[in-house]
This record gives structure tokens, C-alpha cells and sequence, in this order.
């Protein structure tokens, strides 16, 4: 950290390169996070991969404020970013450390990263965000690093983004539409593009604004002449009621997808399957753990947010118990409630779960702060009451400092590696314990042309032994009242 231009000590410039350690691990080249040569026998195939390799680097049309009639004269280019973020409470490192993510979302979205400056204030300005005085001193950084975008760690008000544009003269965004802005370039599946295009419109609808033409009124009615009496509707009211017209379409269209997910997990609790959900925050290895744990072959890029779609596989205990894990949706710091909402009957996997899986990663620098940002989702989701594994991911690169003070502190938690299989056949002990096992115990012995029987008691119970005799399968099993009164008819007399 640098002191700025400025003589006033309450604000801080983060140097054009973040310390080592600092800077998210996000924006690693792709070669570097990934590679086939090591990575490609626990992850898979990853077909997904080559086409995000291929539109991560799609340069956009550049962002001046100014009228600009014809389309071709503006200049192709990646997005140029100067960060700014308001430090309220806690500590400079976790001012810091929050706008280091910030730097690390940008570079997600394919924006260039040149200066950083954090703002020392009790509580962000109404106005501007930052004061009016530090807002000309960010117009002078924008001007001395060419930079066409001002991207502010918060969410900013409607009034706050249209004053600090008019003083710093390009465009300002927040955290929440960085975020939504990634989210659509992630998206893949139906579901995840309708929820990703109902969030945008939910925190685009209170922002619309427009000048000349786009506030002038329509006519009062009719098609002219004589009947154009009353006010009318401006445009921008026009936009509006058809962004919420759009909004109620998108909203049942969620609403049905929920409901082909919802039949799909009424058949897993029908066939008695236990499931695990695997929550975390983003980046912190879920879908490398989803791909070491079923081979799955789920994207895995060491960027933020890099899958977003739910994917649910089975897989099977050491003692061959089976059970789906579901991977969802990353979490970050001050998630957007839009998101939250967007995202909610996606989210509900975690809730419906029997068992949750809480991945953080062990070599970030405030793990802590990962958990407790994880967790008030959860709560918002209404899954407090679903039993918890924190699995304290890249063990491999962490401090093993970091990994006592965490295993100490969370008392049912495992150190693994997704990345070399450390940890991970404890995990999946620890999981079969875990797991809610079938309340009733049964002796049966089945006659050999009832092996279907025999099948559903390993399919949908735990057995605990097997013998076979002279006249069939001698079974010791723990299974669901429904399994147990189709064994009824076959528990030896001795029984």
C-alpha cells in the first residue's frame, strides 16, 4: 500500500501489481491452473473448457459517456478499471483484502485492472460514495491511467451512480453488477441463464435512467390528430412496465423448471437415497472435491465462479452405500440479495439435503471470513438445520497453522486436498458415518429366485452381512420400514 496523491492520510492507493499473496489466485493464466497432463485423470474430459478459453478474453464496446452516432468509430478493447472501496470497519488488511477480490472479480469479467484506492469513512457518502473531494481526486487517477471504468466494492444507490459519473466522466458500476455481469458470462444451462437475466432485471429495474429522446412522452391516445389528449407515458415508464412484464414471465418460467427438479428429488427420497450437497465459497475447490469424489468431469478453472449450474451425481460409501452429491453455486462476500433470490430454488439442494459438505479454502487468507459469508446464505436459504462438514480444502498449499487453528476451532471438519487426494478417503469415511442410516433391523433369508429383494437391500439399506446358503441368501440388514415389511415373509422361524 501506498499513501496517495492527496495529503490526507484517510485514503489509501493499492499499487498497479498487489503484494504476492494478495492478489486472488483467480487470475492465473489457463495454462497455469489447469493442465490435462496432471489434472485431466481427476477432473475428465473437460469439453467445457476450450469454450470458456475461447470467450474469456471476448474484448466489448469501449464505455464513454459521450454520444457516439456512429458504432464503428469506438474503439475495441478490453475494459480499463480503477477500484474503489470504502473502508467502514475492521481492519486496513481486510480493506485490503476485500479490494484484492474486487481486482479478482474484475479480471474474471475480462476487465484490466490498473489502480485501487481505498477510502477511509465512518459510513459511504450519500451523495457520492466517496466525498466530493476524494470523487475529483479519483477523476484525476482515471485521467493518469486511462481508465474507462470506475468499479466501487458495494452496492451503490441510483443517485450515488449517477453523481459519481458526472464528476469522474466514465462509466461506474458496483460490486452487485460486476457479479451479475460474470454470472451471465458463466451461465450454460436454460435455468441458470433464466435466473442470471431475472437477477440483472431486478437490480437494472430501479437504476434505468435516459436523456433526450428517452424521456420525452408518448401520445395520450389514439393515432393522432385530435386524439392526443393527456399527459401520456414517458419512455423510460414504457421500459420499466416491460422489464416487470419480463420479470413475471422469467419468474414462472423458474417456476416451472423447479418443478422438473422437484420431481427429480421426490424420486431420489421415494428410492430412500441420501443425498450431500457440497456448498462453499467461490473458488475454493467444490468441483475439483465433486470430480475426486464421482469423477464427475464438472468444469474446474481456478477463476471466481467459474461453474454456476448445479450438477448432482451418485456416488457410493466404502461400505457401497449410495448417495447423490449435488454441487451448487459458489457464495462471496455480500452476495447480492438479488442473487439470493434468483438463485433460491437452485439453492434449495442445500436444504433438501441430508448432509452438507462446507468446502473452504484452507490457503486463503481469512478462512474465517469465507465461513461466516457461506453461512449466512444458508441461513437465508432456510438450511440451519442440516448437519455440517467443513472440509478445509488445498490442505497441500495452506499454512499448516492455518489448518490446526481451523480444525481446532470447527470441531467436525477434515483437511483434504481435491488436487492430490489428500484427505479424501477419510472424508468419505466420515461421510458414511455421517449419513442417516434406515431405522429398522432385519434377518431375512431370501430364496435365490427373489433377487431383486436382494438388490433394493443393498440399493436402498446397509447391510451388514451376507451369507449364502442351500437355501438362499441369509441377510442381516438395516433398511426403510417399506423394504423391511417386504422382508417380513422371509425371517427364518429362529429369528
Amino acid at each position: 500500500m501506498t499513501s496517495s496523491s492527496s495529503p490526507s492520510q484517510d485514503t489509501k492507493r493499492l499499487a498497479h501489481t498487489y503484494p504476492e499473496g494478495l492478489r486472488a489466485d483467480a487470475l492465473m493464466e489457463e495454462d497455469v491452473a489447469w493442465s490435462h497432463e496432471i489434472d485431466g485423470e481427476r477432473d475428465g474430459d473437460q469439453f467445457d473448457r476450450s469454450e470458456r478459453a475461447a470467450l474469456r478474453r471476448v474484448v466489448g464496446l469501449s464505455t464513454e459517456l459521450e454520444d457516439v452516432t456512429e458504432v464503428e468509430y469506438r474503439q475495441l478493447r478490453l475494459e480499463r478499471v480503477v477500484l474503489v472501496g470504502v473502508w467502514t470497519t475492521g481492519t486496513a488488511q481486510d480493506a485490503e483484502n476485500s479490494l484484492a477480490e474486487l481486482a479478482a472479480l474484475a479480471e474474471t469479467a475480462g476487465a484490466l485492472v490498473l489502480d485501487g484506492v481505498i477510502q477511509r469513512r465512518d459510513k459511504p457518502d450519500a451523495a457520492t460514495y466517496i466525498g466530493s473531494g476524494k470523487a475529483a481526486e479519483l477523476r484525476d487517477i482515471v485521467l493518469e491511467t486511462g481508465a474507462d471504468t470506475v468499479i466501487c466494492d458495494g452496492e451503490l444507490s441510483p443517485g450515488q451512480l449517477i453523481q459519481l459519473e458526472d464528476v469522474a466522466k466514465v462509466k461506474v458500476i458496483d460490486r452487485t453488477a460486476l457479479i451479475l455481469d460474470i454470472f451471465a458470462q458463466h451461465a450454460k444451462s436454460r435455468e441458470g441463464k433464466a435466473q442470471v437475466a431475472l437477477a440483472q432485471m431486478q437490480y437494472m429495474l430501479p437504476r434505468l435512467r435516459g436523456w433526450g429522446q428517452s424521456l420525452s412522452r408518448q401520445m395520450g391516445g389514439g393515432r393522432g390528430g385530435l386524439a392526443t389528449r393527456g399527459p401520456g407515458e414517458t419512455k423510460i415508464e414504457t421500459d420499466r412496465r416491460r422489464i416487470r412484464e419480463k420479470m413475471a414471465k422469467m419468474r414462472r418460467e423458474i417456476a416451472d423448471m423447479k418443478t422438473g427438479r422437484e420431481v427429480k428429488r421426490q424420486e431420489r427420497r421415494r428410492n430412500k437415497v441420501p443425498s450431500v450437497a457440497i456448498a462453499g465459497y467461490t473458488n475454493a475447490g467444490k468441483s475439483s472435491l465433486l470430480n475426486r469424489l464421482t469423477g464427475a468431469g464438472v468444469l474446474v478453472e481456478n477463476a471466481l465462479f467459474a461453474t454456476l449450474d448445479p450438477t448432482v451425481r451418485r456416488a457410493e460409501t466404502p461400505g457401497g452405500r449410495l448417495y447423490t452429491l449435488a454441487d451448487t453455486v459458489g457464495f462471496v462476500r455480500h452476495l447480492p440479495h438479488h442473487l439470493v433470490e434468483a438463485f433460491r430454488s437452485t439453492m434449495e439442494e442445500v436444504g433438501d439435503s441430508d448432509l452438507i459438505l462446507h468446502v473452504v479454502d484452507g490457503s486463503h487468507p481469512n478462512p474465517e471470513e469465507q465461513l461466516a459469508a457461506v453461512r449466512e446464505v444458508i441461513r437465508d436459504v432456510g438450511a440451519t438445520g442440516v448437519p455440517e462438514i467443513v472440509v478445509i480444502n488445498k490442505a497441500d498449499a495452506a499454512d499448516p497453522l492455518v489448518l490446526q487453528r481451523l480444525l481446532r476451532v470447527e470441531k467436525r471438519s477434515i483437511a483434504v486436498s481435491a488436487r492430490t487426494g489428500q484427505g479424501i478417503a477419510e472424508l468419505l469415511a466420515l461421510i458414511d458415518d455421517e449419513l442417516p442410516r434406515p431405522a429398522v433391523e432385519v434377518v431375512a433369508l431370501v430364496p435365490y429366485t427373489h433377487g431383486k429383494l436382494v438388490a433394493r437391500a443393498h440399493a436402498e439399506g446397509e447391510v451388514l452381512s451376507e451369507e449364502h446358503t442351500a437355501e438362499g441368501t441369509l441377510l442381516k440388514v438395516r433398511v426403510h420400514e417399506e423394504l423391511a415389511a417386504d422382508l417380513a415373509p422371509y425371517t427364518p422361524v429362529s429369528a
